[in-house]
């Protein structure tokens, strides 16, 4: 346990947010419960339900808690590409940096142990289709797009990756460091299967560990056809531009 403090103190996890004010509070004091010690970014784009001047509030009274404001919603891959940045500018003593959703999707009390796994991977990914892992108050729709969607990418990387969608992720700074410096041009959920591709490439260790997924309880999900439009074509289009 000792060590995991240790751990958790040199660990910064980042949030995105927009119109998440109905659940900022709930994910943050998650987390804290989680990892004490743990440092909180909260990437907001400008959210009309003032889920920024909400975590603003928060961080005067905590001072692991911190706010990066961004002017518009410009998709998930920029505003984590943004607090990336921030934080390896402004945080030297960071030594892992999680992804996860502000939605309470991700499960907070796996952190401990992702935490714990990532000693023996440079990164660490929670999966819902290695065994072990699933989904919760997911229609059939929802699930069959989800699955196809984590075989597309599969097929068109071709690494062995069960869940390359997902965006629950332990990353060593060295090796998102690495990866910042790739043009990354993924605005939106096919984020997560690019920069997991760059770090196969890189020869990092990836390690998956199953986690129960929960759909949101509360504000509307960030989904749309845009975003599944962008995969079926960016997805070939990293794969080639990689390898060159």
């Amino acid at each position: 346990m000792n060590s995991i403090k240790s751990l958790s103190a040199k660990t910064l996890v980042c949030l995105p947010t927009y119109n998440e004010a109905r659940n900022l509070y709930e994910i943050t004091n998650a987390v804290f419960r989680a990892l004490p010690g743990v440092s909180i970014l909260v990437i907001d784009d400008n959210s009309p339900d003032k889920t920024g001047m909400m975590a603003e509030q928060m961080a005067r009274n905590n001072p692991q808690l911190s706010v990066l404001h961004r002017s518009r919603k410009e998709g998930l891959g920029r505003a984590y590409l943004d607090g990336f940045r921030h934080a390896f500018l402004s945080r030297h003593d960071v030594r892992r940096i999680v992804q996860m959703d502000a939605d309470l999707s991700h499960p907070p009390e796996l952190l401990p142990h992702m935490l714990d796994m990532s000693r023996k991977a440079d990164l660490v990914i929670g999966s819902r289709y290695v065994a072990g892992g699933r989904t919760r108050n997911w229609g059939i729709h929802r699930r069959m797009i989800s699955r196809f969607g984590s075989l597309y990418a599969r097929a068109w990387l071709g690494i062995p990756v069960c869940d390359l969608t997902g965006g629950f992720k332990v990353w060593h700074r060295e090796l998102l460091e690495q990866i910042l410096t790739y043009s990354i041009d993924s605005g939106g959920y096919v984020f997560q299967a690019e920069t997991t591709f760059l770090a196969h490439r890189l020869g990092a260790c990836v390690r998956e560990v199953p986690i129960l997924f929960t759909d949101r309880y509360a504000g509307k999900s960030k989904m749309s056809a845009a975003i599944a439009f962008e995969a079926c074509w960016h997805l070939p289009s990293i794969r080639w531009k990689k390898r060159l």
